[in-house]
């Protein structure tokens, strides 16, 4: 063991190091692009732009108040406000006038949310129309009912708990240094409308099968009005259809195809069809793959990619920008940091305590990466000495599972709200992303970070996907549940460890250097540090090289940390802004 860095990494951060501004070089330029690009229709407005917002504190007194430029959290540079950090006993309100030039008797008008952090509280000319409660996962309303011709009036009110009540937060922190991130709050997805017709589909599922060669179709309908139509301008894709069954108000259809490709990362084949219901039409996609688990020709368990065995080879991805924090500042933001981990000779990232933009999945599909996707961690307050700290030191005892019965005290999962928070939470995320092709195996607990009872929390999540392998519990403190083995290995030897099932070292690494001035603090967090690029590069080659040999012992699929630095954490591979490449 590197007894060392150890003792440095857990070492307490400087809280008070000296900050400075950042930013990447990728233009804003309104993020007016589709949403989402799995259900897409023409009917798109897109309402990003100048809100009004105000701050009221916990007396009633306005704090902060001005323009901000939607979606971007007020604690942002690019949110164009004083920057006050939202605390759990202030309110922000948001202010949006929006112009209707005919109110159509016959449609509906559909109010979008990418995602606001925590709970938002939204009304329209006066009237409360609903709330959601969940900072990451996207929401939407009716308000056919409650817009007029001329201008409207559309308010958003948010609370943000960060860690009091057991909301997903991922790593923000109002107290942040080390591993954890400056706490944001409020829209930070883009907010949008569109006109659907009277009778319109406002879900849809979609299950490939490469063994039966059939794309199985969920879909979610306003009213059983309809006649489904599925067409592509690929002649030699579809074979034909049919709907199977009809419950509720939902559709059941198999669509049958006679020629296509695999998915892979080397060969990211897209099938792009229309659906048609009624008068409802929109565009869609999806790809012919299959993720699972099996054995190879010696009986190793293995990750297997469309009934073969795939090693995934990842980097623990966090997707913050030092100018916007979790949003990014543009699609070709989402694109360059996707394809420059694709160009550093990976396949698949660890989607690592956030969930992205919808269009963000949607590159990766294309461009062809695999992505491991968290459930984002919550619960109230975490003891990291004791699920974090001591486990990482002294491994056995964290992987005893006698032991775990007195770790998981501790992991901020205690109260019944917080449970009832993760299940909620868990099967927004799921539902959201399911259809998403590249996708590749779902992260219930991170860590210890909020994780209780893995395996009923398995059982719940496998009710809305049972397409996907599921790591119950990334770390140590493994519940003998999931369909992997998943351990974090940062101060020991690399080696794998044979169990019943597919062995993966889901983050290792951790190599920090500093880059001149492209750092957020200046404070240096992470596993083993470094004064220069030649030995960071050396350490680098050289564990890349001992996870190649590690491959044929078993490992199935490995995750460095990380793909870019983060305020305090300098283990990127790449600076903060993006501007230095540390590894080739």
């Amino acid at each position: 063991m590197y007894w060392k860095e150890m003792l440095g990494a857990i070492a307490k951060p400087d809280k008070n190091a000296t900050r400075y501004e950042l930013s990447t070089d990728y233009k804003y330029e309104g993020l007016q692009e589709y949403p989402r690009p799995q259900l897409q229709r023409k009917s798109y407005i897109n309402i990003n732009g100048k809100w009004n917002y105000r701050i009221i504190s916990g007396k009633g007194e306005v704090v902060s108040h001005g323009l901000i430029e939607v979606p971007f959290s007020p604690e942002t540079a690019l949110s164009g406000t004083d920057r006050h950090t939202l605390l759990p006993e202030e309110t922000l309100e948001y202010t949006k006038h929006f112009v209707i030039d005919k109110v159509r008797k016959t449609k509906h008008l559909i109010l979008h949310f990418g995602a606001v952090d925590q709970v938002a509280y939204v009304s329209v000319n006066g009237i409360n129309i609903g709330i959601h409660e969940g900072g990451f996962t996207s929401f939407s309303f009716d308000i056919s009912d409650y817009v007029v011709e001329g201008e409207n009036e559309l308010k958003v009110r948010v609370r943000d708990y960060t860690d009091r009540i057991g909301y997903a937060r991922g790593k923000q922190s109002l107290d942040p240094c080390g591993m954890w991130y400056s706490a944001q709050s409020g829209i930070w997805q883009t907010v949008w409308m569109e006109w659907v017709p009277q009778v319109y589909v406002s879900n849809l599922t979609m299950i490939p099968n490469i063994d039966e060669n059939n794309v199985k179709i969920e879909l979610k309908v306003s009213e059983l009005k309809g006649h489904v139509n599925i067409s592509s301008s690929n002649q030699d894709l579809i074979k034909d259809f049919t709907v199977d069954k009809i419950k509720d108000d939902k559709i059941y259809v198999t669509l049958n195809l006679k020629d296509y490709k695999l998915w892979s990362p080397e060969e990211p084949n897209l099938y792009f069809i229309n659906i048609e219901y009624g008068k409802d039409v929109f565009s869609t996609y999806f790809a012919m793959r299959k993720f699972g688990v099996g054995k190879d020709e010696e009986g190793i368990p293995r990750l297997t990619l469309n009934n073969k065995p795939y090693f995934m080879n990842g980097v623990l991805d966090q997707g913050y920008y030092p100018e916007s924090l979790m949003t990014p500042p543009s699609d070709a933001a989402m694109i360059n940091d996707i394809e420059s981990i694709k160009g550093l000779g990976f396949n698949m990232i660890r989607k690592h305590c956030k969930i992205e933009p919808m269009r963000w999945y949607f590159h990766c599909d294309r461009i062809g990466m695999i992505v491991w996707q968290d459930i984002v961690n919550g619960g109230t307050k975490y003891d990291m000495n004791m699920i974090c700290n001591i486990p990482t030191v002294v491994r056995p005892f964290g992987n005893t599972r006698d032991k775990n019965r007195l770790f998981l005290r501790f992991t901020g999962r205690n109260t019944a709200k917080s449970k009832e928070v993760w299940f909620t939470e868990c099967e927004e995320t799921i539902k959201q992303l399911r259809n998403v092709p590249c996708i590749g195996q779902w992260c219930l607990f991170n860590e210890g970070w909020g994780q209780f009872d893995a395996k009923s929390c398995l059982e719940f999540a496998k009710r809305f996907d049972e397409s996907r392998p599921f790591d119950a519990a990334s770390g140590w403190f493994h519940e003998g549940c999931g369909d992997v083995f998943s351990e974090h290995v940062y101060f020991e030897d690399l080696k794998v460890k044979i169990t019943d099932k597919p062995y993966v070292i889901s983050e290792f690494g951790g190599f920090s250097l500093k880059v001149g001035n492209h750092v957020k603090r200046d404070a240096v967090y992470g596993y083993k540090k470094y004064e220069h690029a030649k030995d960071m590069q050396d350490a680098y080659e050289k564990i890349m090289e001992k996870i190649k040999s590690l491959q044929k012992e078993g490992l199935s699929g490995a995750v460095y940390t990380q793909a870019t630095d983060i305020e305090d954490e300098l283990n990127g591979l790449m600076t903060y802004d993006r501007k230095v490449q540390k590894m080739y």
